[in-house]
């Protein structure tokens, strides 16, 4: 249930940037122009496709198998949780990345993804544990 709210959190956060970028919202609200900064850098697409809405498309992969994780007939098992650490690793590992870009590249920070970067860390975190607990609780 915890990863579900992060996970809610983090579409929801995702969404708005996302909503941004293809001009549905007027103003990023942001406590500098970083925000506009990096969103509008060549970094901020993948194969032509907004990060932000990336982060949309994981977040959302993430709800669902938290939600499919709670169901009676799942919470036993072990393929939701070990799905949860695979989406949330290459979370991490892309928002790593891009924060680095952030620092190095772009010079400039995005408080809304160093946000996401926060929840997918702590989404991952989650998940390992749920694997482990899982782990020693199915054990002999």
């Amino acid at each position: 249930m915890v990863i579900a709210v992060l996970a809610l959190i983090g579409l929801l956060l995702a969404l708005y940037l996302w909503l941004w970028k293809i001009g549905v919202l007027g103003a990023l609200a942001c406590f500098d122009e970083g925000c506009e900064t990096v969103q509008l850098s060549e970094h901020a697409q993948f194969l032509g496709i907004p990060v932000a809405f990336l982060g949309v498309l994981a977040y959302l992969a993430l709800l669902a198998l938290s939600l499919v994780g709670i169901q009676p007939r799942w919470v036993d098992r072990w393929e939701p949780s070990a799905g949860l650490a695979a989406v949330s690793a290459v979370g991490v590992a892309y928002s790593a990345y891009l924060t680095y870009l952030e620092a190095e590249v772009i010079h400039a920070w995005c408080q809304w993804c160093v946000v996401s970067a926060v929840l997918i860390t702590l989404i991952f975190a989650v998940a390992l544990g749920g694997l482990v607990s899982l782990r020693r609780a199915q054990r002999p």
